[in-house]
């Protein structure tokens, strides 16, 4: 026993975690940009604050919608996609269960009993042995030591992938999020462009009927009345695309809410006038947008395991040492129990397969995959910071063609005014009338695609802000 215990202390004197320790990499692009925290742009907008730290909760409060406000949390406690998430973030937390229970003490119990008959020959004799009742029971039990890290790397790998799914929970939350949002906001725009344009078909057909009748008393042209009808279809077309936007915009919504199409809100259907954010756009800056951002999260997560695969390959190449004990007896059954029967077993266990090329090769293929994690690892952050200084500039660009429409919109309704006050005194004619309330009619549609527009550059800036899924978490938390 001493000599098992001084074998046993000098084992675990040796012990060592092969491998890589996992430490964020200094070179990589998030940690350059934490050092160095780049602004990001407002592209000279009052309507987005880049000196207030964005919104990380619910941003779609924002909007000050009762309605959206109960649509997504609908979604959120039913939809599909969410579910799918779930169950990969369960499938990942009971694979770090089970690398967590591999290794340490194992026992086994083993039992049997039968009637044999072994050959005389066997033992040099010449006379057949008779039948006889045997019986062998066993207790046994061993203990695996860790000498490499072999399980603490699996460990370390299996943490990581499940914090890497959890990010991918978070990162599906916000997608829900704002993809029930954009088909709000989608409704209520396209409802609002509806109306839009059955006035200006109502314009159209007025002047279609003066044109007539200005045929039929010998003062217009046949011509005339032809391009008014040609004018009426064109207008009428452009309604059924946007009926399609909205219908289609309503299985969408009815799909994120986890149901079917004939099961869309009425009540987000009914949707006339799109909400607006009630105050200008927090947006932070980019060392907050990559701390925020569940993808970027899920890609750190994602390089802390594949780091950690390198020490579960590179142990592979050292034997695997288990202490092993057993009790037990074998004999006759007449006799089992007796000290004649009495079996035990003391000492180390010892396997090794001499490690060959492969084991070499999967020791490669390991830190291959890390050095793919993080060249994936570095991609997602600027693919991050990237598109969200480009939907700013989008948004804000966006932004400032809405107030020239505005305007636009503005001066024709002025305009229009002025010649129906003049058509009324009799100082213009009834088509100069019409011409006017068409230009804004136009104008109003116009301003209505932008505006329809700019709703949805709000939705996708609050996904690329990485806003709307718990308090924010520093990369790298998970890392030794």
């Amino acid at each position: 026993m001493r000599m098992l215990a001084g074998a046993l202390a000098g084992l675990l004197a040796a012990c060592t975690t092969v491998g890589p320790d996992y430490h964020l990499p200094k070179d990589s692009v998030y940690a350059r940009v934490q050092q160095r925290a780049p602004a990001l742009s407002n592209a000279g907008s009052p309507a987005l604050d880049a000196n207030q730290p964005a919104f990380t909760g619910r941003w779609w409060a924002l909007y000050d919608d009762a309605t959206l406000d109960g649509l997504v949390e609908q979604a959120l406690a039913a939809n599909t996609e969410l579910k799918v998430a779930a169950a990969h973030l369960a499938q990942a937390q009971a694979r770090y269960q089970e690398a967590r229970a591999a290794g340490g003490l194992d026992g086994e119990v083993s039992a049997t009993a039968g009637r044999a008959k072994i050959s005389g020959e066997s033992l040099l004799l010449t006379e057949p042995l008779p039948p006889f009742n045997v019986a062998d029971a066993s207790v046994s039990v061993s203990y695996q030591l860790d000498l490499f890290g072999k399980i603490r790397r699996g460990v370390e790998a299996a943490r990581a992938g499940t914090e890497a799914a959890q990010a991918a929970v978070d990162l599906a939350r916000i997608s829900v999020a704002a993809g029930v949002v954009g088909a709000y906001l989608e409704i209520c725009h396209s409802n609002h462009e509806i109306a839009v344009a059955e006035h200006s078909v109502a314009l159209q057909q007025d002047s279609r009927r003066v044109a007539a009748r200005l045929q039929a008393s010998g003062r217009g042209t046949r011509t005339a009345v032809e391009r008014a009808d040609a004018q009426v279809a064109l207008l009428e077309a452009a309604v059924p695309p946007l009926r399609a936007r909205r219908q289609a915009a309503g299985y969408e919504l009815a799909a994120l809410l986890g149901r079917t199409p004939d099961q869309v809100p009425a009540v987000a259907m009914q949707c006339q006038e799109a909400p607006q954010p009630r105050q200008a756009i927090p947006i932070g800056d980019g060392a907050a947008l990559l701390r925020r951002r569940p993808d970027v999260r899920e890609a750190e997560r994602s390089l802390a395991a594949a780091t950690a695969a390198i020490g579960v390959a590179t142990a592979e190449l050292y034997p695997d040492i288990r202490l092993g004990a057993s009790v037990g007896a074998n004999g006759l059954l007449k006799d089992f129990g007796e000290p004649a029967t009495q079996t035990w077993t003391l000492g180390p266990l010892l396997s090794w397969s001499i490690p060959g090329r492969g084991a070499h090769a999967r020791v490669a293929l390991a830190q291959a995959g890390a050095s793919l994690a993080l060249a994936e690892f570095d991609q997602t952050v600027l693919r991050a910071l990237r598109e969200t200084q480009s939907i700013l500039d989008t948004y804000a660009e966006d932004l400032r063609r809405a107030a020239a429409l505005r305007e636009a919109r503005d001066r024709s309704r002025t305009a229009a005014a002025d010649v129906r006050r003049m058509y009324q005194a009799g100082r213009e004619p009834y088509l100069s009338s019409l011409d006017g309330e068409r230009t804004l009619a136009n104008a109003e549609a116009n301003l209505a695609g932008v505006e329809a527009q700019l709703s949805q550059d709000q939705v996708r800036l609050f996904l690329a802000l990485g806003g709307g899924w718990q308090p924010v978490e520093a990369v790298g938390h998970g890392a030794p």
